[in-house]
């Protein structure tokens, strides 16, 4: 049995010819014997919610400070719309043990509110993220106990903290690269595969043909220190050694082409960069 978390944003959502491609992927993938966990975010609908509920929406460092108003549009959105239409475009494409869940389910995603910190894209002063979640623990079970019933979770990125305020437990939003690596790291899957808005690592951000097929952790780090990867694509890269270091196989960063998740599955590096220990 081959295990994998796959995650994608909510661009890939918007888009429902890519999203029909990537779970009509992992549907064949999942005929083959493979054991999917996907996990989605949703950030071009929760501002646009934001923006007609007549909220502003505010980043730092291109994570989203999360107020009590900002939530509930996170679970509206999260929990609500993006997990269903997830789980039905699965349907449509041959995923029939496609079932949506939170990370708060059965406490999946166990999280404590993020104190104030520094982040890279702001300025010195510790910014406070409200309602932000850090990760304490992945309850596994959950996962496992569905894969053993054949059904491939489809999991929206809240977490729970554990310590109840009055008679309920705190809810939380959490990034939803950080939960599918969380998610990762805790199952030791044999790969993760994140898709972005680009085909791989590229060594110029603006030419895809400059996509770098395969990094071992040394050459990642080595072409971080010599600028050969630059930008928006170092965080990236950075959390994918994390990853690795966690006890993931691999991990692959490709684009939502179609085809492109059961190429690289087959072939690692192929359409894709694949990093490796």
């Amino acid at each position: 049995m081959t295990t994998a978390v796959l995650k994608f944003g909510g661009e890939v959502i918007a888009d429902a010819s890519a999203l029909a491609a990537v779970l009509g992927d992992v549907a064949r993938l999942t005929a083959a014997g493979w054991k999917f966990a996907i996990c989605h975010g949703g950030g071009p609908q929760a501002n646009a919610l934001q923006e007609r509920l007549g909220l502003q929406p505010v980043k730092v460092g291109g994570r989203r400070v999360t107020d009590a108003a900002t939530l509930q549009v996170m679970k509206y959105v999260l929990a609500g719309e993006l997990s269903v239409d997830v789980v039905a475009a699965a349907l449509a494409a041959g995923l029939g043990g496609a079932l949506g869940i939170s990370g708060v389910s059965a406490g999946l995603v166990t999280a404590r509110r993020r104190p104030p910190t520094r982040v890279s894209g702001g300025d010195e002063e510790l910014v406070d993220f409200g309602l932000v979640g850090d990760v304490v623990e992945i309850r596994t079970a959950l996962i496992e106990h569905l894969w053993a019933g054949g059904y491939t979770p489809v999991i929206n990125t809240l977490g729970v903290g554990l310590d109840t305020e009055g008679s309920t437990c705190p809810v939380f939003n959490i990034n939803a690269d950080t939960v599918s690596s969380a998610i990762a790291g805790a199952l030791k899957v044999d790969h993760l595969f994140l898709m972005t808005g680009v085909p791989g690592v590229l060594r110029d951000k603006d030419d895809p043909s400059t996509r770098i097929a395969r990094l071992s952790a040394a050459e990642a780090r080595g072409a971080i220190e010599m600028k050969g990867i630059v930008g928006g694509m170092i965080p990236k890269v950075e959390e994918a050694l994390a990853n690795l270091a966690l006890g993931i196989g691999a991990v692959h960063i490709l684009g939502a082409n179609a085809g492109a998740l059961q190429a690289e599955a087959a072939a690692p590096g192929s359409v894709g960069t694949v990093l490796v220990g």
